[in-house]
């Protein structure tokens, strides 16, 4: 074990032990609200003392706090560490609150917190493989349990853990997300430039956002982009772990993308398509947004509880509507013009300090 980075760990006041593994991996979302979070709490909680405990050190290019420290614990598995290691060394440094994500250990006590995302794995568990099923309709349901206090991220999630998970009624907590930090808007023409440097994008181009696993239904954007007639030029961009998709001259697979280079493919792309199946929040509708990137989605989920108006939502997830609907808007420059002025207005109704101040509300009225 070493303790790296804050006050000496014999301090009794630590206001929680935070589970700090996946800060700037490449684990998606799970990643992105983690390391935001710590983004948050530098703006709101820079005094206060954090305690954050992970089995690897201290990425370098987080912000930080003289009030917070790192602690790394080594276990012989991500199991062993999350049941055992955290908790014990959480408690053993005297924090007041802990909190994780999805599976929270026995040990934590009454001041376990766990944030779990969303349901998906029961709303649609052909989404998933049989073990991480059983595991997820299994472990999730008694964390929550016994948790003291339950963080999801937004209200429709919060609906559906209460339906599926009713263990957690009268325990959950919304700390709606909001567009990482290191997604910034960049001027158009630079962003074009960008984009057809590191990826060969010359000609105009439609964006999607994910990966290859099913929910997210990737297969939904090449198919749309295939029925669109010869006349609208447009490539298919798709940033994420690549994965079997039915060839298409129009497809062209990125790779996963670095979060900040990101700005530039919103920047740059014409309409960013997003037909996921079920999002417990869908951060990046957010992203596009924030970019002045045109977004159409998926009705499903909490989709269209972040996009409000600012999106476009297809009637249905039939090829032909998204190609017809794809259609209609690249031929309307005024309606995308719109659509970037209200993704940006849409995208400033979110922060990560609020987000941050409402999870500090929570480790309070747990830790007191």
């Amino acid at each position: 074990m070493t303790a790296q980075n804050g006050p000496k760990p014999s301090s009794p006041n630590w206001v929680a032990a935070i589970d700090a593994r996946l800060v700037s991996g490449n684990y998606g979302g799970d990643s992105t609200y983690w390391t935001a979070l710590i983004y948050g709490f530098k703006e709101v909680a820079n005094d206060l003392p954090l305690l954050f405990v992970s089995n690897a050190s201290r990425p370098k290019n987080i912000p930080w706090s003289n009030s917070w420290r790192w602690e790394v614990v080594q276990a012989s598995s991500n199991r062993i560490w999350s049941w055992f290691s955290f908790p014990r060394i959480a408690k053993r440094l005297g924090a007041r609150a802990i909190h994780t994500q999805y599976n929270l250990s026995p040990l934590a006590g009454r001041i376990g917190i766990t944030t779990i995302h969303d349901v998906s794995f029961f709303i649609g568990p052909e989404w998933f493989s049989k073990k991480d099923r059983f595991l997820l309709s299994r472990f999730v349901p008694a964390s929550a349990k016994r948790s003291a206090k339950v963080i999801t991220v937004s209200q429709t999630s919060r609906s559906e853990i209460e339906q599926y998970i009713p263990q957690a009624v009268g325990k959950i907590e919304v700390t709606m997300l909001a567009a990482p930090p290191w997604i910034q808007p960049v001027e158009r023409e630079e962003a074009r430039d960008f984009t057809r440097k590191k990826w060969g994008l010359s000609k105009p181009f439609l964006l999607t956002v994910g990966n290859q696993w099913s929910r997210k239904n990737q297969i939904l954007a090449v198919q749309a982009a295939d029925l669109l007639p010869e006349s609208v030029p447009h490539q298919l961009a798709l940033a994420g772990k690549p994965g079997d998709l039915p060839i298409s001259k129009r497809v062209n697979q990125l790779g996963f993308v670095q979060g900040d280079e990101l700005a530039y493919l919103y920047g740059a792309a014409d309409l960013m398509i997003f037909p996921s199946l079920h999002e417990g929040f869908g951060l990046p509708v957010l992203e596009a947004f924030r970019c002045q990137c045109p977004v159409i989605c998926g009705g499903n989920g909490a989709l269209p509880e972040v996009a409000g108006v600012a999106a476009c939502i297809p009637k249905s997830y039939e090829p032909q509507d998204w190609s017809s609907q794809i259609r209609s808007l690249l031929e309307s420059s005024g309606n995308l013009n719109e659509m970037r002025a209200m993704g940006r207005a849409r995208a400033d109704e979110f922060s990560w300090a609020q987000t941050a101040k409402q999870t500090l509300s929570v480790y309070q009225e747990v830790g007191n």
